[in-house]
């Protein structure tokens, strides 16, 4: 026995099927509530009656018809075309580059750029050269003060440790 498919028919329903409804005629009697809806629903029914309008203006409509003369400028526009002399690399090249979008381009240019960036800055990152007359940079006078208190500071924080440890073996065992 084949089930019907159920489901509650609202306005986002009911757009969802305008196209059914619109092109298949006995999808109103397989779905009786599209029906329901599309008869109490006035934006629905305006909707689809709209679409249907389309359709039948749509119906009506014939392409226009070529111009009598079509077919002979072709044919001349064409042996025009043929006579010409062909392009030379130079100008195909400046057509190219004028009206092409460069997706052919883009890898040869990121290579490009990758040796660029390789061979210029980093370059003595990978070994490739490295540079030579680098001066070496020398510290302020207040830096260097500013490390020697530091190693002060360590080597005093050391001592009363060892100091703290010592007094700490020296007391008598306590039983």
């Amino acid at each position: 026995m084949e089930k019907k498919m159920e489901w509650k028919t609202d306005c986002n329903t009911c757009r969802t099927h305008l196209a059914d409804l619109l092109l298949d005629e006995s999808y109103v009697t397989e779905h009786p509530e599209m029906a329901e809806h599309m008869a109490t629903c006035a934006e629905c029914r305006t909707e689809l009656e709209d679409l249907q309008a389309t359709v039948a203006l749509l119906g009506e409509w014939t392409a226009p018809e070529p111009s009598p003369y079509f077919d002979v400028k072709l044919r001349a526009r064409l042996r025009e075309a043929q006579a010409l002399e062909p392009e030379g690399l130079w100008s195909r090249i400046r057509s190219f580059m004028l009206f092409s979008t460069g997706r052919r381009l883009r890898p040869a240019l990121a290579g490009a750029l990758v040796v660029a960036v390789v061979l210029g800055g980093g370059g003595t990152f990978a070994g490739l050269y490295t540079r030579t007359g680098a001066v070496a940079v020398q510290a302020s006078p207040t830096v260097n003060d500013l490390k020697v208190l530091d190693n002060n500071a360590q080597a005093l924080q050391q001592m009363d440790q060892l100091l703290d440890s010592s007094d700490d073996s020296s007391a008598p065992p306590t039983t």
